[in-house]
């Protein structure tokens, strides 16, 4: 299969993996901004982004390690053995004395709460360890499965829990417990994980190799939490826990932005991965960063388009002054995707380093911004310090990926779509009827024109797919 063709069935199968579980979040939200408080779901959100800050300070980012390593042995299984033993077993010890220190940390909080938290990093960290390792094995069908039950179950607890039985935030973190744990036993038993584990193949060399390109990856994700964590952390400080609760909904919607780049990131970087030492490195990434960043154009200019319905439709409670967050919220996801898929080239070639420099000056930046401005601007702070410093973080990738790898950057191209975006938000953020109606047909129109080569060939992509007809190759 070619690498277009990999890439594509990559996206296809991991977009089932990170795109409906998501879609199945969207449904949970108005069950839980309706029968959640303001203060218990301004803790919810931190207990979450709080466990994200955490989880690579304990594990020393090792999963990255498994994911990319595992691509090189792909088809060595005594290798692949070694590596899967050395990164199970030093996992399983960081996690159970990462849940130690965070049970004594949490003194405060009632026993049954303390055990829920405590049970949900641990359970978290064993899930992201061993979906990276899914990942490393090529067993995408199983990755996305897994995110799938996970979802699924969850959704169905905190249904039960929280809408019926009542247990607001205790059931919501019940649920999650319960559908990780399902997640992980899926994946145990579908990889037949216990071929792979052997306390006799764990190696300190191989151990210090694992470590020696995962660490550098601690500073990015710190810088991440720095990026997310750090808006909600100051507007909790300055104005409240209920303002949280308000900026952690005007997240929500943009953040769909984030998660369908996502699925094609994580496809990305494996086919980079795979792709690097080729002759036609730098005409293959150029043509696939042209690619991704016309979708994202597509799918962005449809999520603005239809923000005044999804609003209507998801958000329940008095979250209205949330609304005005999400045009401001868009454009920063949409530079932040733009980075992330510069991200996967510093992967590719093992570059961890640089991605940790790149956003450390981003969330430096996002961090300072906040602090200046959110005792007069609000929670309205949060979301210009997000897109200032997403548009940092692409611009500086833009320049610094040149050093490692060559990419031809169509400028004009880029430039037009992000101003024609930009006009779309600030016509989404004036929230009048008849605009909306017109914003809804330039989107639907963005995202066809910006796509139509996609669009217009997917039907004889798809028709060559189900006879088993080879690409000719005079096809455009």
């Amino acid at each position: 299969m070619s690498r277009e063709g990999q890439l594509l069935k990559n996206t296809i199968i991991i977009s089932f993996g990170t795109f409906l579980p998501k879609i199945i979040t969207v449904i949970t939200l108005p069950i839980i901004t309706a029968n959640l408080t303001k203060a218990e779901f301004g803790n919810y959100d931190l207990i979450t982004t709080l466990v994200f800050l955490a989880l690579p300070i304990a594990t020393l980012q090792i999963q990255s390690a498994a994911f990319r390593f595992l691509i090189d042995y792909r088809g060595n299984k005594e290798k692949s053995k070694e590596i899967i033993s050395t990164i199970l077993l030093y996992a399983l010890v960081t996690s159970v004395i990462s849940v130690i220190i965070i049970s004594f940390a949490l003194y405060k909080i009632s026993i049954g709460m303390r055990i829920l938290i405590a049970l949900y990093f641990l359970l978290d960290l064993l899930l992201a360890v061993i979906q990276q390792i899914t990942r490393g094995l090529s067993k995408n069908k199983a990755y996305s499965i897994s995110t799938i039950v996970s979802s699924t179950v969850s959704l169905c607890g905190i249904i039960l829990t929280v809408q019926f039985m009542g247990q607001g935030l205790f059931g919501v973190m019940m649920s999650m417990n319960i559908a990780t744990m399902l997640g992980i036993a899926f994946l145990f038993f579908y990889l037949k994980l216990w071929n792979y584990i052997d306390i006799k193949s764990f190696k300190k060399s191989t151990l210090k190799e694992l470590l020696g390109y995962s660490w550098p990856m601690i500073p990015n994700n710190l810088s991440n939490w720095v990026l997310k964590l750090s808006d909600r952390l100051v507007i909790t400080i300055v104005w409240g826990v209920e303002a949280n609760a308000v900026y952690a909904v005007a997240n929500k919607i943009p953040n769909l932005l984030a998660t369908v780049q996502s699925t094609f990131v994580y496809a990305w970087q494996e086919n980079a991965s795979l792709s690097v030492n080729d002759k036609d490195v730098e005409d293959y990434y150029s043509g696939i960063f042209d690619t991704i960043f016309k979708m994202i154009v597509g799918i962005m200019a449809l999520l603005v388009a239809t923000t005044p319905i999804m609003f209507k439709l998801l958000i329940q409670g008095d979250y209205n002054d949330a609304y005005y967050q999400m045009p401001i919220l868009f454009i920063g996801m949409m530079f932040s995707s733009i980075a992330s898929v510069l991200g996967g080239v510093y992967v590719a070639h093992k570059k961890t380093l640089n991605v940790g420099i790149s956003t450390i000056l981003a969330a430096v930046c996002n961090l300072v911004i906040d602090i200046a401005c959110v005792n007069f601007m609000g929670i309205t702070a949060g979301s210009v310090s997000t897109l200032i410093s997403y548009l940092i973080l692409t611009v500086y990738r833009m320049i610094d990926v040149q050093k490692i790898q060559k990419i031809k950057y169509n400028y004009k191209t880029m430039i037009f779509w992000i101003v024609v975006l930009t006009g779309m938000c600030v016509i989404c953020e004036l929230n009048i009827f008849w605009l909306n109606i017109a914003n809804l047909a330039i989107g639907i129109l963005v995202c066809f024109i910006s796509n139509r080569k996609i669009i217009l060939n997917l039907p004889k992509t798809l028709k060559r797919k189900f006879k088993g007809v080879p690409k000719n190759e005079n096809t455009a």
